[in-house]
């Protein structure tokens, strides 16, 4: 009897002691914050993505790093698998039963994932006309594109922001000693590449051994401008003997339309006539990742619709 009340008593009091340690191991939205904010400057540095903005989401999502699909999966943005994803996964209920999230190794990771989901989405692309500063308008924004079905999305970032202060983190100051030794030591290894023009946006020619990294480097440009300003992700294959725009793209092309050849995909065409790719999705009414047939005549200045061709 006495031991049996012993072990009642001793289970008793490890499972208070188990409860307080995983009470403990909790983040609070501080630690949270100190913990994960040199990530998301450097996700900012890289992609333009303010970093208030990401640090926000990142707490609202993955309730300050506690939620399962965070400590389960390093998930800390709530991205589902969707068609393109080919990494680990992890299930969870969520608006349906049983649905498929994106899976981590780290969650530096997920914040880089965080960033290309952002800059490759064309749905996105009026969230980097805006300053890196303007967190309010980035929190409206990222509603107005979709991210999020909650009506209050951007009062909550927007919330978060002020009430912790991120904002500080959006400084275009910040980490500026790092910038300009990065600058410097760039500057070193730079060589001198021909800079062409269609109209007045500057282009490059591919060359075989080109990188996204080594034409950054050689350019000046920051890795985050040549993706966007390409409609490109970190994962693409530069093709030699095609264009890359050091600058944005224009909404129209000088040429009123084109006829599609054999070989030829959106981006491709996008590319030649520096039309920025969901201009040209628009113009033609078709979705995005839909591809033309050969013969198709394309509208490369008036929409479509509204043509009377």
């Amino acid at each position: 009897m006495f031991k049996a009340v012993n072990f009642i008593l001793l289970f008793i009091v490890y499972g208070h002691f188990a409860f307080a340690v995983r009470a403990q191991s909790k983040l609070t939205a501080e630690q949270y914050i100190q913990k994960y904010k040199d990530d998301a400057i450097i996700e900012m540095e890289k992609y333009n993505i303010p970093a208030s903005i990401t640090l926000a989401q990142g707490m609202l999502e993955s309730a300050n790093g506690n939620s399962d699909l965070a400590v389960q999966a390093n998930n800390h943005f709530g991205i589902k698998c969707h068609n393109n994803w080919t990494g680990a996964t992890y299930i969870k209920d969520d608006d349906k039963k049983d649905e498929c999230f994106r899976k981590y190794e780290s969650v530096l990771a997920s914040y880089n994932d965080h960033s290309l989901f952002l800059t490759t989405h064309s749905r996105y692309a009026t969230l980097f006309d805006l300053k890196r500063t303007d967190y309010k308008g980035w929190a409206e924004g990222l509603k107005k594109t979709g991210y999020a079905t909650n009506p209050k999305y951007p009062q909550a970032l927007i919330s978060l922001i002020e009430k912790h202060q991120l904002y500080k983190y959006d400084s275009e100051k910040q980490n500026n000693t790092s910038k300009v030794k990065t600058k410097q030591a760039e500057s070193n290894t730079k060589k001198t590449r021909e800079i062409l023009r269609l109209g007045i946006k500057k282009y490059i020619i591919i060359q075989p051994d080109d990188t996204f990294e080594k034409i950054a480097t050689e350019t000046d440009k920051d890795l985050w401008q040549l993706y966007k300003y390409n409609d490109a992700a970190s994962t693409d294959k530069l093709i030699a003997g095609q264009k890359l725009f050091l600058q944005p793209k224009r909404n129209k092309a000088k040429e009123p339309f084109h006829q599609v050849k054999a070989g030829e995909t959106m981006k491709s065409i996008s590319q030649f006539y520096g039309i920025k790719l969901r201009k040209l999705y628009l113009k033609n009414n078709m979705k995005e990742g839909e591809e033309p047939k050969v013969g198709d005549t394309l509208y490369l200045r008036k929409n479509k619709s509204t043509d009377s061709f």
